[in-house]
């Protein structure tokens, strides 16, 4: 699989005329070589994946994950650099860039010590961006990376159902956390078992809870805390982060309610939310644009008087953010084999409302990977 991507990749560097790729997003990297390094940059440690036009694949990464590297990194030569020693991962770059007229890069996903050095290294003329060529090829997911999308899917149900039955008056945020963490690492685990032959991939959740109750409603990315959760009180679990599958991401959220809706205003808001996503999926498929999904969820939002919205969703894979988007101005035509998290969302003072959920786009429609009740009378726990 990493090696026909390679393939592919090479093919479409020829037709843009690209002599040598430097890939440093570490999504980019797994996507293009299976290897995957959680150390990377936060720990000052670069890795840098070269491929050449004629096929040639070299992966500099610290000698700390040398080990790593050699048992997942589909390539041909590894150059692993250590601390301190000599010009460290800079020591292989200038004989892999030697004799490139045009070097591609990833402008917006090169860290800037890693910039400073290459374009120092390449001087005027020579740099240009692999970013197109690499979202393009991302768009369309195979069969493969879709199975990985559909357990992702099942994990993140997991991880509602764990939370949904974890809510309740009296209860601190953070036990609710600890309550979808463990149930999306046991649902990961079981399907990694029965259907991936990868023991090298971990189970376990590895993103901050995102929710918020109560006054701290509003705030949208807010995560959780010892706030003690009280009746009547609205709560919002989003699992935009936590449903990481394989490497697999989607988007999934809902807004519930504890034992009753303690302020009946919150309800029509709710409903515009809950109604904004409906006018996105009654368009969402083949063949129309992705401002035309965020146009209908966007009309009836503003058609009720409340603000503008922000995007209807994202494209998601490897990466949380994909392209397209599901925004004003994006005028990528959906095509079969793409990936959305797709909301309907209202903000007002005191109060938020969001319902999202994932969907595979198909020949006639959408297929919905994730699937949670939505209802008022359905929310209320």
């Amino acid at each position: 699989m990493f090696r026909q991507r390679q393939q592919e990749f090479c093919t479409r560097m020829a037709a843009a005329d690209i002599d040598v790729a430097l890939i440093t997003d570490e999504d980019n990297v797994y996507y293009l070589s299976g290897y995957y390094d959680y150390l990377h940059m936060e720990f000052g440690r670069p890795t840098i994946l070269v491929i050449a036009r004629d096929g040639g694949v070299l992966l500099i990464t610290p000698v700390i994950d040398l080990n790593a590297a050699e048992a997942t990194a589909r390539v041909d030569r590894i150059a692993a650099w250590n601390d301190g020693d000599g010009d460290e991962w800079r020591a292989a770059l200038p004989g892999a860039v030697a004799g490139g007229a045009r070097v591609a890069i990833e402008p917006d996903y090169m860290p800037p010590l890693v910039r400073r050095y290459v374009d120092e290294l390449l001087g005027a003329g020579r740099a240009v961006s692999a970013t197109p060529i690499l979202s393009e090829m991302r768009m369309i997911k195979s069969e493969a990376e879709l199975t990985l999308a559909r357990h992702a899917g099942q994990v993140g149900m997991a991880m509602m159902e764990a939370g949904r039955a974890a809510i309740g008056a009296g209860v601190a945020e953070y036990e609710v956390a600890i309550a979808t963490s463990q149930a999306g690492t046991r649902k990961a685990a079981e399907l990694l078992a029965a259907h991936h032959d990868d023991g090298d991939m971990s189970p376990n959740t590895h993103f901050l809870q995102i929710m918020a109750s109560g006054r701290e409603i509003t705030k949208t990315h807010h995560r959780a805390s010892t706030r003690v959760m009280q009746r009547g009180e609205p709560v919002f679990l989003c699992f935009c982060g936590m449903t990481n599958f394989h490497r697999f991401k989607l988007g999934f959220d809902r807004t519930f309610w504890i034992g009753e809706v303690g302020d009946p205003a919150q309800i029509p808001v709710y409903e515009v939310a809950l109604a904004s996503q409906a006018a996105a999926l009654s368009v969402l498929g083949p063949g129309v644009t992705a401002e035309t999904v965020h146009a209908a969820y966007a009309e009836v939002i503003k058609s009720a008087g409340y603000d503008y919205p922000f995007r209807c969703g994202r494209a998601t894979g490897f990466s949380f953010l994909e392209t397209p988007q599901l925004v004003t101005g994006d005028t990528t035509v959906l095509r079969p084999g793409m990936v959305f998290a797709v909301d309907g969302s209202v903000t007002v003072a005191d109060f938020r409302a969001q319902v999202g959920d994932s969907f595979i786009i198909t020949e006639d429609g959408y297929e919905q990977i994730t699937h949670h009740p939505k209802t008022v009378e359905e929310m209320i726990l």
